[in-house]
């Protein structure tokens, strides 16, 4: 007699399937923490591979049961885990996600609809157009039809925005972009990807872009140009001054796209909002929730001023949006992503925006904000250490006075090894720094000062 196929996620019977499996998920979940127990575990490279490799065949002959594989693989991943949720796992733009948000995705992994059609996703595909167009407005208040797509994050979303650049002007000439030295890695992949010529590249020493520097640069630049503007850089948490090179786009006949995947979520900080002061002169804007949003990855959007930008997006499909089920009133979804088949990603986000609002959201920002400056208040405060200097949003650089860049990095390579702290390393005005970029709103003065005693530990080996 044939055995019976393991239960379905979804459908009436699927949330009594999951219940017994979510208990020993959540059961593996904690287990495995208390294993690590800090915020990454011990060993380096070579221990956390044999540990995985000891849990024996990939794809055994008869397997091991749900039960036993999921209690053995979660715990394993936990285990070894770097886990943003742990106040010394400070190292880059990886935020703890909350726990409703965690929760939300599990009900899109178990509804799993597809979000290239209609008749897969239908309140998916309803409720994403809410959202989007929510968020949209918060990015650009006032304009007549603002719209976003949902994406998977800043690398998709600048690649995007590069696309559209390049269709709006369509026999006008290559578009070429104009850029700042700080500005993310993935606009040079894209204008390869996309057959546009190689970015012009601004120096930025002193971290953002100069609007001088760009005026300079636009007066010997011909053809379509888009201006890029950083919102949150990578390596210092730094904003360019977004109206001052929206005025050098706007006189040179350049458009500005605003890279604004780490800074983005400040609108929602009264506290703070001022800072993106500009951003809505933008004519694409990246925003990334799963950085300063606390969403599990991934939760990017592109933000367009007017929706009309995203026409050329359109693509048919026979089998996904026939023109009679178009015109009939079904949803048209290719033209919202590259991507065909691609998640609710919407519904994590949708369920946060709803239980925190703006305000809740906001908090959350100015909490994590207050945390970089009482962090930079410390370094201020102990003997021997460098700060950079002031932090802007969240990104706090800071070194041993006298040590080399050689002691700087192996500093931080000692205490990712003993699985003590996790921080990040930047460069910056010719010299190598720590980076610790704190996005966890639970983090505590006492964490903080435990992050610099474990510095000056490493420091004096």
């Amino acid at each position: 007699m044939r055995a019976a196929p393991p239960p379905l996620a979804g459908g009436t019977p699927g949330a009594d399937a999951l219940r017994p499996l979510l208990d020993t998920v959540l059961d593996a979940l904690r287990a495995g923490s208390e294993e690590r127990g800090g915020p990454l575990p011990a060993g380096g490279p070579e221990a956390v591979a044999a540990r995985v490799a000891a849990l024996g065949a990939v794809l055994p002959e008869t397997g091991t049961g749900a039960g036993e594989a999921l209690r053995a693989l979660v715990t394993a991943l936990a285990a070894g885990a770097a886990d943003p949720a742990h106040p010394l796992c400070a190292a880059h733009l990886h935020t703890p996600p909350l726990a409703l948000a965690a929760a939300a995705d599990l009900a899109a992994s178990a509804l799993n609809p597809s979000m290239d059609s209609w008749d897969q996703a239908p309140a998916a595909s309803a409720l994403e157009a809410l959202v989007t167009a929510a968020l949209a407005a918060e990015v650009f208040p006032g304009a007549g039809a603002p719209d976003a797509l949902v994406t998977t994050g800043g690398t998709e979303s600048n690649q995007l925005a590069l696309l559209l650049a390049r269709e709006r002007h369509a026999g006008h000439g290559a578009v070429r972009t104009v850029l700042g030295a700080n500005a993310h890695h993935s606009f040079h992949r894209a204008a390869w990807l996309l057959g546009l010529p190689a970015p012009v590249t601004v120096p930025t020493p002193h971290g953002v872009l100069d609007p001088a520097a760009l005026a300079e640069v636009l007066t010997t630049t011909h053809g379509p140009v888009l201006v890029v503007a950083t919102a949150g850089t990578t390596d210092e948490g730094l904003i360019d001054p977004l109206p001052e090179l929206a005025d050098v786009a706007a006189a040179h006949g350049a458009e500005l796209h605003v890279d604004a995947a780490y800074g983005g979520p400040v609108l929602l900080s009264g506290a703070h909002r001022r800072l993106l002061d500009g951003l809505d002169r933008a004519r694409t804007v990246t925003v990334d929730l799963h950085k300063l949003g606390w969403q599990p990855a991934a939760a990017g959007l592109l933000a367009v001023r007017d929706a009309a930008d995203l026409a050329v997006l359109g693509h048919t499909a026979d089998y996904l949006n026939a023109d009679d089920d178009t015109e009939a009133g079904l949803p048209d979804l290719l033209g919202r992503s590259l991507r065909t088949t691609r998640r609710p990603d919407v519904l994590k986000t949708a369920v946060t925006l709803r239980a925190l609002g703006r305000s809740g959201l906001g908090a959350l920002v100015d909490a994590c904000m207050a945390l970089a400056q009482d962090l930079a208040d410390l370094v201020e405060k102990t003997p021997g250490l460098d700060l950079r200097a002031r932090p802007t949003l969240t990104t706090v650089l800071f070194r041993p006075a006298e040590a080399t860049d050689d002691t700087v990095a192996a500093i931080r390579r000692t205490l990712l090894a003993e699985g003590r702290a996790v921080l990040g390393r930047a460069e910056a005005d010719g010299r190598l720094w720590l980076k610790a970029t704190l996005l966890n709103p639970h983090a505590t003065p006492g964490d903080l000062a435990q992050l610099i005693t474990l510095v000056e530990g490493s420091t004096h080996r």
